[in-house]
């Protein structure tokens, strides 16, 4: 039985205990928001060697970081240690996005070495194998795509993006409107071509229940990826991310009712004024499914400091109730993200989850902004740079003032109004 059906039954299992000790929440907590689809497990029954992660409503607000290989780059052993900054840095997931070099011996590498949650995107693998076989990507059949992503749950992927709602009803809703970027998803893109090109339906949509059998096999949490997200704000909310959106809804409760532990992705590029309500609009169609966004980002003339737009837009989904942030490095749009770049996509969503916690009330995160404040009052340096969301650029930012005796930083010195308060 997968961790959804044994919740149904009312049984707390093991890893719902050790997610209820990490949220400091009741493990029955746990056990109902699974049953209701509210909260999802993400650990393969083949990935016995990280703890469970628990995402969902009333949970602290999650982080994913996104690395993998081009074809332009290649080199495994940068992106393992890509792997361990983003998950040092505290990533609570991490996704290989690879599309060059040997995919299959990259995601088992990177498995192996991870402590955290492992996400892929499988459609990758399959346009891969077929350039390497000399055919054309709209070639591919529906045996070649699942076979590739029962050879992701046999290795211990935890969950995966399936772009199941990109859809001939998708996607001529979105030609019907039209679009600045049009399709920016890599995956929505191959999907769209396929329909097309064969003038045939999405296999990941008409097999649907295929999918699912292999999902079930392995308790791998689908994650029902936004193929027609817009890359744009001008394209955002329109007919065909509802569309697809639409369809999502009900392709997550199938999931659910077949013992599928689901949960759903959302916009990519989003005016900040729209963002509260996608999320809750996701919400609504999908019964509260947990939601997996990219960014949103809120303008797009940022590039080099897309990490900032993201973290903005994060803050502002999380608070609405989105529960797992996709970060966004410096390098979006621009680049392969280099080992700094990764660090600073990690702190940048970490913050924006950390707002996000102290907006939802989860538990634990407004103490830890109190403590800081009782440090900073008591200059207690090193309490501040311990407690701090990144405590490596805070011992080296800091620069004690010797005008005040170091009851203060260089920035005020004597003049430190909390020196000052004091007297």
């Amino acid at each position: 039985m997968t961790q959804l059906e044994k919740a149904r039954k009312g049984v707390i299992t093991e890893e719902m205990k050790i997610c209820a000790g990490e949220e400091g929440v009741e493990a029955d907590y746990i056990r109902r928001g699974i049953a209701d689809g509210r909260i999802v497990i993400t650990r393969n029954v083949h990935h016995k060697t990280i703890k469970p992660l628990a995402i969902g409503k009333g949970l602290r607000t999650k982080i994913n970081a996104n690395i993998g290989t081009s074809k332009d780059h290649t080199d495994l052993e940068a992106e393992l240690e890509k792997l361990k900054i983003a998950v040092d840095a505290g990533a609570d997931a991490v996704m290989d996005l690879s599309t060059g070099g040997n995919l299959a011996q990259i995601r088992r590498a990177i498995i192996q070495k991870s402590t955290a949650a492992i996400g892929t995107v499988p459609i990758y693998q399959v346009a891969v194998k077929m350039i390497e076989n000399k055919k054309a990507i709209s070639e591919m059949t529906a045996d070649d795509i699942f076979e590739v992503i029962e050879e992701n749950g046999k290795d211990g992927v935890d969950f995966i993006t399936v772009h199941c709602g990109v859809t001939r009803e998708s996607v001529s809703a979105l030609e019907a409107q039209g679009r600045v970027l049009g399709i920016v998803s890599r995956g929505g893109s191959m999907i769209a071509n396929w329909i097309r090109c064969n003038n045939r339906e999405n296999p990941l949509y008409e097999y649907y229940d295929r999918l699912l059998e292999i999902a079930y096999r392995y308790d791998m949490v689908l994650s029902l990826g936004d193929g027609l997200r817009p890359g744009a704000i001008e394209d955002a909310t329109d007919q065909g991310q509802i569309a697809e959106l639409v369809i999502l809804g009900e392709l997550a409760r199938r999931a659910q009712d077949a013992g599928v532990q689901v949960m759903i992705e959302g916009p990519g590029h989003v005016p900040i004024n729209e963002i509260t309500a996608n999320i809750q609009l996701q919400k609504k169609i999908c019964r509260e499914a947990p939601f997996y966004v990219l960014g949103p980002l809120p303008t797009d003339i940022a590039p080099g400091y897309d990490h900032i737009t993201s973290a903005i837009g994060g803050a502002i989904a999380g608070a609405a109730g989105a529960d797992f942030l996709c970060y966004v490095t410096p390098a979006e749009h621009l680049r392969l993200p280099t080992l700094q770049d990764v660090r600073d996509g990690v702190i940048a969503a970490k913050i924006a989850a950390h707002i996000a916690d102290i907006a939802k009330g989860v538990k634990g995160a407004r103490e830890r902004d109190k403590k800081m404040s009782q440090y900073r009052k008591d200059f207690d340096w090193q309490g501040q740079v311990d407690l701090a969301i990144d405590p490596v650029k805070a011992s080296a930012l800091l620069e004690k003032s010797k005008s005040a005796n170091e009851e203060g930083c260089t920035m005020c010195g004597e003049f430190c109004a909390i020196k000052l308060g004091r007297k």
